[in-house]
């Protein structure tokens, strides 16, 4: 079984919104069974919370479900998941960081790696913003996740989805 992680600074608005994409993605192409895919955040301060309302609402709006409840990254999760997604570079420098402490961090990328280039590095933060935020980021992340899942479901043994 493949296993991607989304991560996030809070793990309650872009996480879990990857989570809910890359979950309805797998789902729609019959993969529950061969990918697992889950969310957390670089801090914990939102441990045990489900995703912020606004974010439900803008991905309810294009048919996802977001159930994932917040917990903070570990280590570990950086042996267990074979591809981590961070949201934006602050958050990949944490998991590097993490990872140098315990392992090759060589397994995180950064979501905009599967984008193309009119799209910015980093998936920006809709937490203080309106509305038109979190569509945005619901847009960015439906178009990086089928590349997440086609490098995936490649990685290790030379087939494509």
């Amino acid at each position: 079984m493949k296993k991607v992680l989304f991560v996030c600074m809070g793990n309650i608005c872009r996480s879990p919104t990857g989570e809910g994409i890359f979950r309805k993605l797998v789902e729609d192409r019959g993969l529950l069974d061969d990918v697992h895919v889950d969310s957390a955040g670089t801090i914990g301060y939102h441990a045990g919370a489900s995703a912020d309302r606004r974010m439900q609402q803008a991905a309810s709006a294009r048919g996802y479900s977001l159930e994932s409840i917040s917990r903070q990254v570990t280590a570990g999760d950086l042996t267990h998941f074979d591809l981590v997604i961070a949201m934006d570079r602050e958050n990949l420098q944490d998991l590097q960081r993490l990872g140098s402490e315990n392992r090759d961090a060589s397994n995180v990328r950064l979501l905009s790696d599967f984008l193309g280039d009119h799209w910015p590095s980093d998936v920006p933060d809709p937490y203080y913003g309106g509305a038109s935020g979190f569509d945005y980021v619901v847009e960015m992340i439906e178009e990086a996740c089928p590349p997440i899942l086609e490098e995936l479901l490649a990685a290790g043994d030379g087939k494509s989805p």
